[in-house]
């Protein structure tokens, strides 16, 4: 298995970070097999969606009405409603798995990989790739 790491920074932004071009660049000099995309952290999650045509603006307007930030969590340290950002791997698991075919990602046309991160008190993030070949 071939595995690497990259770090994020997010800041402050609660939101989408798009890492399909990380991801292919790290699968692109393979053959076929899978990549699985990790996140360790307990207030994050990896999905796939189309960016770029407001999906990933829907997707946090959703989880904000799934997992509202409010104070009823019972999970408190933080920010207000912190609880909520603890749930979140819970819906949006942390991590992910996506063919690869000769190199190439095998994703459907508007697909893309995304860090899901709704936890501001977090401003970087640690993203594992790793590559099993078939």
């Amino acid at each position: 298995m071939k595995t690497t790491t990259m770090r994020i920074h997010t800041g402050s932004h609660r939101g989408v970070t798009d890492l399909t071009t990380e991801a292919a660049s790290f699968v692109r000099d393979e053959e076929d097999g899978l990549l699985n995309i990790f996140v360790p952290h307990a207030t994050a999650g990896v999905a796939i969606i189309e960016t770029g045509a407001g999906s990933d603006y829907d997707l946090m307007s959703i989880i904000d009405e799934l997992l509202p930030r409010e104070d009823r969590y019972r999970h408190r340290h933080g920010s207000p409603g912190h609880g909520a950002d603890h749930v979140l791997p819970g819906i949006i698991a942390p991590s992910t798995v996506v063919p690869v075919i000769d190199g190439q990602l095998a994703l459907g046309t508007w697909q893309s990989i995304v860090l899901v991160d709704t936890n501001s008190d977090n401003p970087d993030r640690t993203v594992r790739f790793s590559f099993l070949p078939g």
